[in-house]
């Protein structure tokens, strides 16, 4: 991401250069690119999984709080979506 914290309105998508898709033969999510692939953890699937470009940081929350209800994921959410910025997995709508 940029200097600033992520916001809870900022709308994530993912990178052109990457591909999010579901591999088989590694029975995980994963992103593709060009030069190889990075395996995904089961929570980074499911939080990339809502990344669609039209839903806000809250909106990937709140459907994860009804995913997984009581589960106190707020602040996970968020720092996996800035590490995901951070290593240019996601882009900002609009940026």
């Amino acid at each position: 991401m940029s200097d600033s914290s992520l916001s809870l309105d900022t709308v994530p998508r993912i990178s052109p250069m990457f591909r999010f898709q579901w591999e088989e033969a590694q029975e995980s999510h994963v992103l593709l690119y060009p030069e190889g692939m990075v395996k995904l953890s089961g929570s980074a699937g499911e939080i990339l999984g809502l990344v669609d470009g039209k839903t806000s940081v809250a909106g990937i929350i709140d459907a994860l709080k009804l995913k997984f209800p009581g589960a106190p994921l707020d602040n996970d959410v968020i720092n996996f979506l800035e590490t995901a910025y951070g290593q240019g997995w996601l882009r900002t709508v609009n940026a």
